[in-house]
């Protein structure tokens, strides 16, 4: 896929203590693009996804979004972290969906959307209200505006976080394991959003177990093991005919 790239990872570090969780991740998503990772637990997938949006430093390499290197500034030949003001704008440009939905519970769905535009971006309370139950609108719950976090169930509630991330207009989507909170019922119904978002050319990179959305939506492929990139390509053929053996190993299992 051509245009642009948004996210440029080289040879990005991670340690913790005396562990290496990230071992010289290399890997792009270019514009409009649905990167999808996949790989086993303790792979270094969620940790990568959470140093794209500097809520955890990277040690070594160099990780830029939309061009801007994420959380510091290069000065000559150093860089410097930049301030947290800073990186909380930065940070308003990614929108980020976690497993766990994290929304306000003394908030209703309407007030957990437009918390962000109101008290972060100076969006006027009736516009972001409005456009709040556009968003919510678009993710199935338009009547559920009104409604607490404990009145929704957990698909629901994971729709509402994902209208919370649009609302901040994002110039990209990070998803880190979106439904593997929720019973197995509920999946689908976040799933869809997702792939709506695709269809409309979001930019989203999804750590995911589900192989069927990679693989319907994805543009890009990549397995993780051990902090490292293993194998990456075209969804289908790495799921159908995966060059790596540690890859078919970990296929052969979820399958």
């Amino acid at each position: 896929m051509s245009g642009t790239v948004v996210v440029k990872a080289e040879g990005v570090e991670k340690s913790y203590g005396s562990t290496r969780v990230l071992k010289g991740i290399d890997l792009e998503v270019r514009q409009g693009e649905v990167l999808c990772v996949i790989g086993p637990s303790g792979s270094g997938k969620s940790t990568f996804l959470r140093c794209i949006n500097h809520l955890e430093k990277i040690d070594g390499g160099r990780l830029s979004v939309n061009g801007s290197l994420v959380g510091y500034r290069q000065v000559g030949d150093r860089l410097h972290e930049l301030k947290e003001r800073e990186i909380c704008k930065e940070r308003a440009e990614i929108g980020m969906v976690f497993q766990r939905f994290h929304l306000f519970p003394h908030m209703t769905a309407l007030q957990n959307v437009i918390e962000g535009p109101v008290h972060v971006k100076g969006v006027p309370a009736a516009t972001a209200a409005e456009q709040g139950r556009a968003l919510l609108e678009r993710v199935g719950l338009g009547d559920r505006a009104d409604a607490y976090p404990r009145e929704l169930s957990g698909g629901q509630q994971q729709r509402v976080a994902i209208a919370r991330a649009l609302a901040m207009e994002p110039a990209l989507m990070l998803f880190d394991e979106p439904t593997s909170a929720l019973d197995p019922e509920l999946v689908g119904e976040v799933l869809d959003v997702m792939k709506d978002l695709a269809r409309s050319g979001m930019t989203m990179l999804v750590v995911t177990h589900e192989i069927g959305f990679a693989r319907e939506v994805g543009d890009v492929l990549v397995f993780m093991d051990g902090g490292r990139v293993v194998e990456s390509g075209p969804p289908r053929e790495v799921i159908a005919d995966p060059q790596e053996e540690r890859t078919r190993a970990f296929l052969s299992k979820v399958l």
